[in-house]
């Protein structure tokens, strides 16, 4: 399997895109106080008891929805993509994460530094599942490839329903060790933290335990199940690389052009590890480009046809290009790229 590097690609397309799409996207930032204002008269309403207690799950996931956009927009503002100035990247980043409770100085250090630059590199990538080597000698690995989605069991859907916020803690508390905080940056980490627990615990106290259960506990389910559908498909059926290979270690995922919409068009994920710092309104553009210069290599998959292959597969590499199931023996191909020379052997959809 032929593998590039990110460079190669980014030379061979820009020369193709107009200067305007490096431009920071700054109307997106009309998302921030359309998602704060759905959020905020939801949660309203509910303390007020404005809202039928039979109708508390249906706004529970409406809240749900607007939590998974903040955070979809804090990602994209954390990369620069909608505006430029550390106080304000800062600020934005912090309210798009605040449903996660995440760091903005951990987000950016693990998501953009360290997986963007070394993305499926078996133990450096904080995003990837284990190696059949560290399965084998590490307990959290083996916990990870029995919870983590796949083998067509039906308790794996938990890390869809938690996945996010269980990893950005273990990822926050191990950090100093693997290396992806300085000591003064995990302190700033830390109380980046704290001030979104004290956030949410506020409003715990403002409505009481059985309606912050509705207007938090579930809809945090919500935005993880959103938000790590995506993530799982965008990388974990992909090979580990060690060349960072976007478009063999990344997967493009489609929905109807009104989700993607909605979703900040964060499916262009192979065109957003080559531009990570463009605004993704601009994916279908790079998606042209990547088609017309890179037609074998390029991959992408319908949402559904990849969550359901995720479903149906292991989440352990057996080598860079299988996954394996260890109890079972069963071995699964990961998703590569059509090869030129046996083009009847496709393992993946373009």
């Amino acid at each position: 399997m032929q593998l590039r590097t990110l460079a190669e690609y980014a030379r061979s397309v820009r020369s193709t895109l107009p200067d305007q799409v490096f431009e920071p996207a700054r109307s997106r930032l009309v998302w921030l106080p359309i998602h704060v204002a759905v959020i905020s008269a939801l949660v309203w309403a509910i303390a007020e008891g404005h809202v039928p207690t039979w109708l508390w799950p249906v706004v529970s996931i409406v809240i749900g929805c607007s939590l998974a956009g903040l955070t979809f927009l804090g990602h994209e503002t954390l990369h620069g993509g909608v505006v430029r100035g550390r106080l304000a990247l800062r600020l934005v980043g912090f309210i798009g994460f605040l449903p996660f409770t995440i760091s903005p100085t951990l987000w950016t250090a693990w998501h953009n530094r360290v997986h963007h630059n070394h993305c499926s590199q078996p133990g450096i990538d904080p995003d990837m599942y284990p190696t059949i080597a560290e399965y084998r000698t590490q307990f959290v690995a083996r916990l990870m490839a029995f919870v983590g989605l796949g083998r067509r069991q039906p308790l794996t859907v938990i890390t869809l329903l938690i996945g996010l916020t269980v990893q950005s803690q273990q990822v926050l508390w191990t950090s100093r060790v693997l290396g992806i905080l300085s000591p003064a940056l995990f302190v700033r980490a830390i109380v980046e933290t704290l001030l979104a627990v004290a956030f949410w615990t506020g409003v715990a106290v403002l409505v009481g335990p059985v309606a912050f259960v509705f207007v938090y506990v579930l809809p945090l389910v919500v935005a993880n199940s959103i938000v790590m559908a995506f993530i799982m498909t965008n990388h974990n059926l992909s090979p580990l690389t060690k060349v960072n290979d976007p478009l063999v270690n990344s997967l493009s995922v489609t929905l109807p052009r009104a989700l993607e919409w909605v979703t900040l068009d964060f499916g262009y994920h192979v065109e957003h590890h080559l531009f990570p710092t463009m605004s993704m309104r601009h994916g279908r553009i790079v998606r042209a480009a990547l088609r017309e210069q890179f037609s074998d290599h390029y991959q992408t998959l319908p949402m559904t046809t990849a969550l359901h292959r995720l479903y149906s597969t292991a989440r352990v590499y057996q080598d860079d290009v299988t996954l394996i199931d260890p109890p079972s023996g069963r071995t699964y191909p990961t998703l590569v790229p059509r090869q030129p020379a046996a083009r009847d052997d496709v393992a993946a959809t373009r």
